[in-house]
């Protein structure tokens, strides 16, 4: 069983297909996915979803691109992470693309974020983009390793990865791997510990090839399973039941269906 560790089957592009998407992930071997939070008001439609499923877990954050949206605090967190669907606390952390001035309040809604989830005991699911010395800063300021967590989504270098893995986080990638102009990513990937190593298609965005340009779905974390196998010269079942195994461990209120 393969499972996707971060998806948005929530979002319309996904929901309004609910049935077809859940289908087409068993054809492929995909067992499970999260379903990652970006919002609070979202919370009760992704909590109904997941609740539908066995397929599917929850997540509970605040994206850090959002702004005109409900912040929480770590007791607010805290209460919907007691969700037995929840089983993280995310996505959360920094974003400088789109907040290019690197905001004091991007970083201090991932501190509540890492408290909440030392609080509740459930890991992180952090985002990163333009971001990464804050980033590891402030999960060391925070001793983010006492809740665990993952990198998702990792587009960064392997000095990067190597700090994060040294924090006692893992490193999620996507379809990313699978772009013509990712071969510096695909060497990253190729060079994590198979024990940290977690897949994701962060659907409905980002389709790995062969499906560019379309709306990508759970099923499609196949791919990227498919391609972190070629790249590391083992054969398919070895990255399915690692990255499994590694899913369970770090997820470790989620059960396999």
């Amino acid at each position: 069983m393969l499972v996707d560790s971060h998806c948005h089957a929530d979002f319309p592009e996904l929901a309004e297909r609910e049935s077809e998407v859940l289908a087409a992930m068993g054809a492929n071997g995909v067992g499970q996915a999260i379903c990652v939070g970006v919002r609070i008001e979202d919370f009760p439609r992704l909590r109904a979803l997941v609740g539908r499923h066995p397929e599917y877990w929850a997540s509970v954050g605040v994206h850090p691109d959002n702004t005109d949206c409900e912040e929480p605090d770590i007791k607010r967190l805290c209460e919907l992470a007691n969700d037995p669907k929840v089983v993280a606390i995310g996505e959360t952390g920094l974003d400088y693309h789109w907040h290019k001035a690197a905001p004091e309040w991007q970083r201090e809604r991932f501190r509540t974020h890492i408290r909440a989830a030392k609080a509740c005991g459930k890991p992180l699911i952090v985002h990163m983009r333009e971001a990464a010395a804050d980033t590891l800063r402030i999960l060391r300021e925070e001793d983010a390793g006492a809740c665990g967590g993952v990198m998702h989504c990792f587009t960064e270098s392997l000095e990067t990865a190597k700090a994060a893995l040294a924090l006692g986080l893992y490193i999620s990638f996507s379809g990313i791997i699978t772009f013509r102009n990712a071969s510096a990513l695909r060497a990253v990937a190729a060079s994590v510990p198979l024990d940290r190593l977690l897949i994701e298609t962060d659907s409905p965005y980002l389709a790995p090839a062969p499906h560019r340009g379309k709306t990508n779905e759970p099923a499609w974390v196949k791919h990227v399973a498919e391609e972190l196998a070629t790249l590391r010269g083992v054969p398919f079942a070895v990255i399915e039941q690692a990255t499994t195994e590694s899913f369970f461990r770090l997820f470790r209120h989620a059960r396999p269906a």
